[in-house]
């Protein structure tokens, strides 16, 4: 066989086995323009997941949302009052949610302030935080029944806690993105007023470095499920999973009891955790 024939050869090979593949993804019903779509998305880093701002708003005074407030990706960032990104406390919120109300579609940029509040039960949809100040969000709901759902979105650059759960009721996240953070969520550890709070975490993507996943107090019976976690650039393992702190309400430091899986309030096995 020739130099040049062998070369016809392998050539249609090539084509043969792309053929193959686009004849695969079509009888499954992806079309080309979704096909391109899914081999760039196979081979992009975690930082292709954040959304690019469609304009930005300065906020010199926090946001009251009932019912559903759309942001259509603008980029939020605080100004006068709320131009901080520090850790200290009391600072006010970008955005404060109602009982109920739907925050979605936002990019909070910075500073960040106090990120988002809410009252009571809310949903936090797509809701991404470019540089977390304080908290990315705090959820502050009385009764034992709110729920607070955050639902895709992402955080990165938070020094201290992602999601602050101060009041009662369940906590869940679902499809998010955390990168460079201290901790993902954690139930207040010297909160004047203590109750049995309830966290789940489901399909998150944690990029390190970050100290824990969840923080919960079970002496006080709380409870963390997770599932579906994927945990990248993190070889060591240094990453805690699920941290069982005891709390008080004095205002002290939380004395830390015991860290990963215990089957009663951390919640979740081997299986539910992989490394990349």
């Amino acid at each position: 066989m020739t130099a040049r024939v062998a070369q016809r050869v392998r050539h249609r090979r090539r084509l043969t086995g792309r053929r193959s593949v686009i004849g695969g993804v079509t009888a499954l019903g992806i079309t080309g323009a979704a096909l391109v779509t899914t081999s760039m998305l196979s081979t992009a880093g975690a930082s292709s997941v954040w959304p690019t701002a469609k304009g930005s708003k300065a906020v010199s005074k926090t946001i009251s949302v009932s019912g559903t407030y759309d942001g259509k990706l603008t980029k939020f960032f605080g100004s006068g009052s709320l131009g901080t990104s520090g850790q200290s406390e009391n600072q006010g919120a970008i955005f404060e949610l109602k009982d109920g109300a739907v925050l979605k579609n936002v990019i909070i940029g910075t500073p960040a302030a106090d990120g988002v509040h809410c009252l009571g039960s809310c949903t936090l949809q797509n809701v991404w935080w470019l540089d977390v100040g304080e908290d990315a969000a705090t959820f502050k709901g009385k009764a034992s029944s709110a729920k607070y759902d955050v639902i895709g979105g992402g955080a990165r650059q938070a020094s201290d806690k992602v999601f602050q759960f101060n009041g009662a009721g369940k906590l869940s996240i679902t499809g998010f993105h955390v990168e460079n953070f201290g901790k993902l969520a954690r139930s207040c550890g010297n909160c004047k007023t203590q109750v049995k709070r309830t966290i789940v975490l489901s399909d998150i993507d944690a990029t390190a470095p970050g100290k824990a996943l969840v923080g919960i107090n079970s002496n006080f019976g709380d409870t963390a499920t997770l599932s579906k976690i994927r945990v990248t650039g993190d070889t060591k393992k240094k990453l805690k999973t699920c941290v069982r702190f005891k709390g008080n309400s004095s205002g002290k430091e939380p004395t830390e009891i015991g860290t990963g899986a215990d089957g009663t309030f951390c919640r979740f096995t081997s299986s539910d955790i992989t490394y990349k």
